[in-house]
């Protein structure tokens, strides 16, 4: 354990607890706020770390559980820039932590999910590269590595979203909450489809009537793109997905749509039938998501399916026509070693996907990684810059860029999610829900609508209920809570 003592009223409690994190993964912190004492210090502590400011500066004292001091760092600062005195204290506790431990982070001093929103303003603004480029590392102690890719997909995410009207245009999300299994490592809300198949007709009735109120609504406004995700939208049976996908299409004017999504993801849910209404409705973009080309691995995470089945879909969207498929993968897999990322990224480049998406391991509390997690202690999770550098490499040998990046916490080694495409093929609603420069209106159970004010300097979110059958029964009012925020929106 690691205690946090704030000795007086002190601020970014938030961003000192995650900087910690990136340094020791895993261990349990505590906050002690002015005026509480700490109950006990024992051989389980690692150490204590006190926070407090005086008089123009900020104050950081590491002592271990014996009350020895072992670090005491002063940096100066005159508060009157918030942003700006977080960032000399990050780098102040950065630079303490990193003499305690040895370590450095890629990332530095991030702790948020979007790192190319630094990098994209910078850009916007006018800056050059190379000064960019400095400005990330002197600021927030990025490596050279990260902080070229992080400028290289914002270069990229400015041409591809240059046509986009941001504030007349909008975006289309649908929820689909089903999934044929629970992977380990998934903490989305989602709904095993055999538990819940008296309920889907029901479900797919009520975002119809989601589709109905939003379709009027906007109707004056520009959908630029429309993504169906889940859980996993192909657990639904082929007439369930004719009635979804006409409505949608029936519903909206699609004349400037620019991306149409459907997340097929599961190949085990992936039938040929299924293929066919989907390419009907002229969908342009879905998604194949092996994670791993290793079958042991897949039977450890309980995706119940083989690589034959992964092939067996990739090849039969490419006979009926689909020329923009999406593979999903995951780095950090439990027992996966940098001879298995290479074999998976072997049999992908036979496949040659039109992009694929890198995702970095992150264990959620509500994962059953986590939960039961003494049942999977004798696996590795090995994720670094050797994994990362891996696919990014095979991803330029396929004629792929990099187009979009996020962070989550708790990520294995630290890393990020990149996205990869070739010219033309990029999943242009990725960048969109992560940059938020625009309103994602998301329909369906646990979707979360976000209306991006005009600047983008005000977000406001409007959640639907996850449970299914609570969203069914509440649809009236899920129509309704989007009403009055999408009111008040249209007002500014």
């Amino acid at each position: 354990m690691i205690f946090i003592n704030f000795k007086n009223e002190f601020n970014f409690e938030y961003d000192i607890q995650a900087l910690i994190r990136g340094f020791y993964p895993g261990e349990e912190l505590k906050s002690i706020m002015p005026g509480e004492k700490i109950e006990a210090c024992d051989e389980s502590i690692r150490f204590i770390v006190s926070f407090y400011y005086f008089a123009d500066n900020i104050n950081i004292e590491v002592e271990d559980c014996s009350g020895n001091i072992l670090i005491d760092k002063r940096v100066k600062t005159d508060y009157s820039d918030r942003k700006e005195t977080k960032n000399i204290l990050k780098r102040a506790l950065y630079d303490v932590l990193s003499e305690i431990t040895g370590k450095e982070l890629p990332w530095g001093t991030l702790s948020g999910i979007r790192p190319t929103k630094i990098t994209s303003a910078l850009l916007e603004s006018g800056m050059k590269k190379e000064i960019a480029k400095k400005y990330i590392k002197d600021t927030y102690y990025i490596s050279e590595e990260k902080a070229k890719l992080s400028l290289e997909i914002s270069a990229n995410e400015i041409e591809i979203l240059k046509e986009i009207d941001y504030e007349q245009g909008y975006s289309l999300y649908i929820g689909i909450p089903f999934c044929p299994t629970t992977c380990l490592y998934c903490s989305f809300t989602s709904y095993p489809i055999t538990r819940y198949k008296e309920k889907v007709w029901a479900y797919i009735d009520a975002v119809c009537k989601e589709i109905d109120y939003i379709s009027e609504e906007f109707k004056d406004k520009i959908l630029n793109t429309i993504y169906i995700g889940g859980g996993t939208p192909t657990t639904l049976e082929p007439e369930m997905l004719d009635k979804l996908l006409g409505k949608i299409v029936n519903s909206f004017n699609l004349c400037d749509l620019k991306e149409f999504t459907v997340e097929a993801g599961r190949p085990d849910s992936i039938t040929v039938d299924k293929l066919k209404v989907i390419k009907k409705y002229n969908v342009t973009r879905i998604s194949i998501n092996p994670q791993t080309m290793k079958q042991e691995t897949l039977d450890i995470i309980g995706r119940r399916h083989s690589v034959s089945q992964v092939i067996e879909s990739f090849k039969c969207a490419r006979g009926l026509g689909f020329d923009n498929i999406n593979m999903d993968f995951i780095m950090g897999l439990p027992g996966e070693s940098i001879e298995d990322v290479k074999y998976t990224m072997e049999e992908t480049k036979k496949l040659m996907p039109d992009s694929i998406t890198i995702h970095s391991l992150a264990i959620k509390r509500a994962a059953r990684l986590n939960i039961f997690k003494d049942k999977y202690k004798d696996y590795e999770y090995v994720n670094g810059e050797e994994n990362m550098q891996l696919t990014y490499k095979t991803a330029r040998e396929m004629g792929m860029e990099p187009y979009y990046l996020y962070r989550q916490k708790n990520m294995t080694g630290n890393m990020e999610n990149v996205g990869y495409s070739v010219k033309g093929k990029a999943g242009i609603y990725n960048i969109l829900i992560m940059e938020e420069k625009q309103p994602i209106i998301a329909l369906g159970a646990g979707a979360s609508t976000k209306l991006v004010y005009p600047g983008g300097e005000r977000i406001e979110r409007v959640e639907n209920v996850k449970d299914v059958n609570e969203y069914i029964n509440r649809i009236e009012e899920m129509i309704e809570r989007k009403r009055g925020a999408i009111i008040e929106w249209k007002k500014i």
